[in-house]
């Protein structure tokens, strides 16, 4: 008898015991909670840990990428006035230019847009310097008496800093011909100093190297490069845009561009100018021709007109100056297939890059 109620007690205190800790565990479990949810409240960061990692979304990783690590360096770009850093870093070219796909064409020269009008105001344009230069050069010499010779006219002004890279040798010449045998300029700039750089798709070889500073390029300046579909051996001769040969060249300026592209100036010039590459050059000696419209330049008489005269006040804003023309009488004296307005089918207009010092 005893034994059975001493057996019920301890049962009785057992159970009383488990009670009581199982009411100590809930209310410490509470009590966690209470304060957890206090801190949520107050704004107090509350570190979880877990034993996986939930994969992040698309978006959510993006996110995280943005985010920039400690590690994360920032360069600077410093000014030309400011101490000069490594020369690959300082010229290097800016890669986040905008992206144009046009040009900004000019206002119409009158309310009725006819030729007359818009060919007397590119006229005019062409044959009024804007800036004067004191020291002038024509093919790469002093003087040139030989008139059968086309005057390729540069500025060698102190201000364009052109006249001390020849004397330094760090001056850098591009000429864009086609089929030409003559290339007087191209040897006497480079017997001055110039690394000079001849591309001409007509070349019998593919790189030829002539002296010590003259390279010729059998290859072809094109506004685009050429379609990759097309197998190289197919295509007739290895055309490139210039912005491709300069950076496979790995050039980040030009200091004279000379070009004869034979009416294939003008879409040249319009990819130069809406893919930056003038910003890379320091004076610009091209020969134009008015004969005709030129390669894929489309629309009437006073459109065509309206856009060569456009392709120059885009050069005007990036603070080109033109400092010298010269109209050619040899040529037949005619603009687009007309025999008006006293113009010549070819000009050589000479400007300088005011900006490059």
């Amino acid at each position: 008898m005893l034994r059975r109620d001493f057996r019920l007690r301890w049962r009785g205190c057992t159970l009383r015991l488990l009670a009581l800790c199982l009411a100590a565990f809930l209310c410490t479990h509470l009590t966690a909670e209470l304060k957890r949810r206090s801190w949520l409240l107050a704004g107090v960061p509350v570190q979880v840990q877990t034993t996986f990692k939930e994969p992040l979304g698309e978006e959510q990783s993006r996110i995280v990428e943005e985010v920039p690590s400690r590690r994360q360096v920032i360069y600077v770009r410093r000014s030309r006035k400011g101490r000069q850093a490594d020369s690959s870093v300082v010229h290097r070219r800016d890669t986040k230019k905008i992206v144009r796909w046009h040009i900004d064409m000019q206002p119409w020269a009158s309310y009725s847009h006819s030729l007359n009008d818009e060919a007397t105001r590119f006229l005019r344009y062409i044959t009024t310097p804007q800036i004067s230069c004191s020291h002038i050069i024509r093919n790469g010499i002093t003087e040139q008496l030989d008139n059968t010779i086309k005057p390729w006219t540069l500025c060698l002004d102190a201000k364009f800093d052109l006249s001390h890279q020849i004397r330094s040798k760090q001056c850098r010449v591009y000429s864009l011909g086609l089929g030409e045998e003559d290339y007087v300029f191209e040897a006497n700039m480079a017997n001055g100093g110039c690394e000079v750089h001849r591309f001409d798709p007509s070349i019998r070889s593919a790189h030829i190297h002539e002296g010590e500073r003259l390279w010729h390029h059998r290859l072809s300046v094109d506004w685009r490069d050429p379609n990759p579909a097309i197998a190289t051996h197919k295509l007739q001769s290895n055309t490139k845009k210039l912005g491709t040969i300069i950076n496979e060249f790995g050039h980040w300026k030009v200091d004279v561009l000379k070009a004869d592209m034979e009416s294939a100036e003008w879409k040249i010039l319009e990819n130069l100018i809406l893919e930056g590459i003038v910003e890379q050059i320091g004076q610009l000696v091209l020969e134009i021709h008015l004969h005709w419209p030129g390669f894929e330049v489309s629309g009437n008489d006073s459109t065509v007109v309206r856009y060569w005269y456009s392709l120059f006040k885009e050069l005007e804003h990036k603070d080109f100056k033109l400092f010298y023309t010269y109209k050619d009488l040899t040529k037949p004296q005619m603009l687009l297939k007309k025999d008006l307005f006293n113009a010549s089918s070819s000009y050589i207009l000479s400007w300088v890059n005011t900006r490059w010092t």
